[in-house]
């Protein structure tokens, strides 16, 4: 029996036994031409149709990374079930940090096509209560799928330091990192894009946290060409579910979102709740703040 198949069906099995106690191993799903894969988390007797938290991790990360580890545990032991996946990044079944040396492919918005796609198989499993949640990128990855497609399943949406951009700071920031401007090489990247060449691969390029590697012109422009949906409070308008946004005071990594939450949180469909003290990752203490914040939350839904 191939790997595939036996972690469906041992799945399958977790997923059909009532009254379990709290579960947790690997699903995978065929996505294209890759495999994706998960942590699924069951909390104590519970199955996927008692609701299930779907999690995304921030930028070439992965879903053994500490906050979402920490998260996943800590929501189990508050009954909430959870599943983690890893965003393929155009590499099939993987697992760890994006590997700087392999070429790079993949683009922001294949986060939007992987998500339906979990989505879809939890809907399968019999789910139909979904919660997003998204940490750093992911947590714009998430705030842009729900402003784009309106899945019934899906009920609310869960940000943890999700990303914000503006184009100058883009630009600044690469060249800060780089010493380099932006610009020409994005130029070179949209041009043979424009030109049906967006497999050319763009060799000694510094890109995203990777120095002096290679990525295709497709890659490079799809991460730096200019949107406003980069930004996620720009896209929160757009969001027609409850909406609970997490920032840290002592965030380093995603700076000013409090204040640009300021006109938007408590209001609508967006609710905002900093956590004193916490960084962009929000270690120990912080995140059992964060979980209470999150129990809370969704026994209002």
């Amino acid at each position: 029996m191939n790997r595939l198949l036996l972690t469906h069906l041992l799945a399958i099995l977790l997923l059909a036994i009532p009254g379990q106690a709290s579960h947790a191993g690997e699903v995978t799903l065929a996505h294209g031409d890759i495999t994706l894969n998960a942590r699924l988390e069951l909390a104590d007797g519970k199955t996927v149709k008692d609701g299930v938290i779907l999690m995304t991790h921030g930028t070439l990360a992965h879903n053994g990374m500490e906050i979402i580890q920490t998260l996943q545990e800590l929501l189990s032991e508050n009954g909430l079930s959870t599943l983690a996946i890893n965003l393929g990044l155009g590499l099939s079944d993987r697992h760890g940090m994006y590997p700087c040396e392999t070429l790079h492919t993949h683009k922001h918005t294949d986060a939007l096509d992987e998500t339906g796609a979990w989505i879809g198989w939890l809907k399968g499993q019999g789910a139909d209560n979904i919660v997003l949640l998204g940490h750093s990128r992911g947590g714009n990855q998430m705030a842009w799928f729900a402003a784009e497609h309106k899945e019934p399943a899906v009920k609310a949406a869960l940000l943890i330091a999700p990303q914000t951009w503006d184009e100058a700071s883009d630009a600044q920031g690469y060249e800060a990192r780089y010493g380099k401007p932006l610009g020409p090489l994005l130029e070179r990247a949209q041009a043979l894009v424009k030109a049906g060449k967006a497999d050319d691969i763009l060799e000694n390029t510094d890109f995203i946290y990777c120095s002096d590697t290679l990525v295709t012109a497709g890659s490079f422009a799809a991460y730096y060409t200019a949107d406003a949906r980069f930004d996620t409070p720009s896209l929160l308008s757009g969001i027609d579910i409850p909406v609970l946004v997490f920032s840290g005071t002592e965030d380093t990594v995603v700076t000013g979102l409090a204040e640009r939450l300021s006109q938007l949180e408590n209001t609508g469909q967006v609710k905002h709740v900093a956590i004193d003290g916490a960084d962009h990752y929000f270690r120990d203490l912080y995140a059992e703040d964060m979980v209470d914040a999150i129990v809370d939350f969704i026994d209002q839904l």
